[in-house]
């Protein structure tokens, strides 16, 4: 369903400003604690808060993403918590993954692929409790590490493609438990990651007009504001907390998968 001006000037009006700040500061202020791009937060809000369509609300949380990654990146890299060239090769792998994803969707049943990604982050709540990550621990890039990263990368970005799941509820967890990386450097590096990945998509989402350029910009700016603060904060404190709040994030978008499938299933 494309959405035209008149359906996007429709969401236009005081109340819906001050939610689109709302919005933004919330989704900033995770974004920087546990370096997600804050669309599980952005889109959810704009369907039930605002009625916007679900397509038009992903594209605008994507394109808000952009600058309030960026801010995170330049909080994360002032304390050194960023692996630059890991996060390119991420990023690339996910550009690539997300036009398999987006092909592979008429393909494959959507309940099956939330219910397998239920479990998946299920696996992850659990071992990030038996797990403690090291804030000393850096990221040794190898051969073996390098290919490792762009199969994550791709799946990463098929698993977008797919379900619309951001990349930081994938890439924070794997780094830290498969690769060994300090709590820190993988929000950092999945921050990195997501810049050119949401540009990506918003340039598509814009031709087919599935943005709303000044929601996303409240949003987006509104965000700035707070996700140096949630930064700030993923640095005080300590590592088992981190994990246990990130496995806490981990639950909610858990559930609301596991009801997105339900609800399919009903419908099917």
């Amino acid at each position: 369903m494309l959405v035209g001006d008149a359906a996007i000037t429709s969401f236009r009006g005081p109340r819906a400003y001050t939610s689109f700040v709302a919005i933004g500061l919330l989704a900033g202020l995770l974004s920087g604690l546990f370096g997600v791009g804050g669309g599980t937060v952005i889109v959810p809000l704009l369907v039930l808060l605002l009625h916007f369509d679900q397509r038009l609300a992903a594209g605008t949380s994507l394109a808000a993403i952009v600058p309030t990654s960026a801010v995170g990146v330049v909080s994360y890299a002032a304390s050194g918590s960023v692996a630059w060239i890991p996060a390119i090769i991420l990023a690339a792998g996910a550009v690539v993954g997300a036009q398999i994803g987006t092909r592979l969707l008429p393909r494959i049943s959507q309940t099956a692929l939330r219910w397998g990604f239920v479990g998946f982050l299920l696996v992850v709540i659990v071992t990030l409790f038996l797990v403690i990550p090291s804030r000393d621990a850096v990221f040794e890039l190898t051969w073996g590490s390098g290919i490792a990263l762009v199969a994550v990368g791709v799946g990463t970005g098929i698993l977008a493609g797919l379900i619309g799941v951001g990349g930081g509820v994938i890439v924070v967890p794997v780094l830290m438990l498969a690769f060994g990386t300090s709590d820190l450097i993988a929000k950092g590096t999945s921050l990195l990651m997501m810049i050119p990945t949401a540009l990506s998509g918003t340039v598509g989402n814009l031709r087919h007009r599935n943005v709303d350029l000044l929601a996303a910009a409240v949003i987006g700016v509104s965000a700035c504001t707070t996700t140096a603060l949630g930064a700030w904060i993923a640095t005080l404190i300590d590592p088992r907390l981190g994990s246990i709040l990130f496995a806490a994030y981990l639950v909610v978008i858990a559930v609301q998968m596991a009801l997105k499938a339900i609800r399919g299933r009903r419908t099917a």
